[in-house]
Formats: structure tokens, sequence, C-alpha cells
């Protein structure tokens, strides 16, 4: 019994520095600042204002699918190869991309950190940063927001998501009821 008091404050040391590196471990700021790298705007030093890549806008989503696949070519890949690829992910043909909007996403690309230019070439490569951020917008785009709004959306879904979509809307209800806003 004398011990207990002793006990009971390792173990309130210990669970303060475990949620003290659990927090450390996942900055929502710093993952913030990362989405608005790729997202927001860019203004290069000439004043010139440089378009994000918009999350679900299919020219975006098209072009983060070609960093992946062509971040295992060693020399890198040129306008030509993001251009038929980018039109294919589209479904779009070929020719229906010109070498313009290419240079233009392949500058909004390189401006955003997501690749760089190969010194001396007309070739580019995929940035370490690039690679893991096209990996997750691309595999939340695919992946987990069509899964979610689909639960979310489908009127017979009995899904935990729809669950708590119809009681966030219950809540809102009672509340405006409450205020006096409900009609």
């Amino acid at each position: 019994m004398t011990h207990l008091p002793a006990l009971r404050e390792i173990g309130f040391t210990a669970n303060r520095r475990l949620l003290g590196v659990q927090r450390l471990d996942h900055d929502p700021i710093q993952a913030t600042a990362a989405l608005a790298t790729v997202t927001d705007p860019v203004t290069t030093p000439a004043g010139t204002r440089i378009p994000g890549l918009r999350l679900g806008q299919p020219r975006s989503h098209a072009l983060l699918t070609a960093l992946l696949m062509f971040r295992l070519q060693p020399d890198g890949f040129t306008n030509r190869d993001l251009r038929t690829l980018t039109a294919q992910l589209r479904g779009m043909p070929r020719d229906a991309v010109t070498t313009g909007q290419m240079t233009y996403d392949l500058r909004r690309l390189r401006l955003h950190g997501l690749i760089e230019r190969v010194p001396h070439t007309h070739r580019y490569h995929v940035t370490d940063t690039g690679l893991p951020i096209a990996i997750f917008l691309t595999r939340v785009h695919d992946r987990f927001l069509p899964t979610g709004l689909a639960n979310v959306t489908d009127h017979t879904s009995t899904g935990p998501l729809r669950a708590a979509a119809h009681r966030y809307q219950q809540a809102f209800t009672a509340l405006a009821d409450h205020c006096g806003l409900a009609a």
C-alpha cells in the first residue's frame, strides 16, 4: 500500500510522455501546410501566379497518377511522355492535350515541388517529396472519397457514415428548432 502513490506517479508520467510522443507523431499543422503546397496557388519571385492542383479535378488527378508511373524511370520523362499518359488517363485522344498545356502543367508540378528538371535536358524526375504526396492524394481520390461519399449519399445504406450523417442532420434540426430558426 505504501508504494501506490509512487506507482501512480510513474504511470501518470509515462502516460504524459506517451501522449506527447503521439501528439508530435502527426502534426496536423504540418499536414495542412503540405496539402496547401500542392493545392494552393504559388507566386513566383517575378510575380507570376501559378495555380495549385485542385483535389478532385480530372486534370490534376491524371497528373498525379502519371507521376506514380514515371517514378521508376531512371532517365525521367518528357513533355511528350506526360502528355500521352495524362491524355490516356483522362480518356482523351493524345492530340487533345497540346504541348503548351503540358508545358503549363509541368511548370505547375515543378513550382509545387513535385518534380524537378534534369539539368541540361528537357527531362524531369519526380522529387522525393512529390512521390508520397502523389501516392497519398491519388489513393484518397480513388479509394477513400468514392467509398465514403457512396456511404453518405446512398439512402439505403446502413453503414456507420450514413448513420452519423443522419444523426448530424438531426442534431442540426434540433438546434434550429431550439433557436427558433426552423420553418
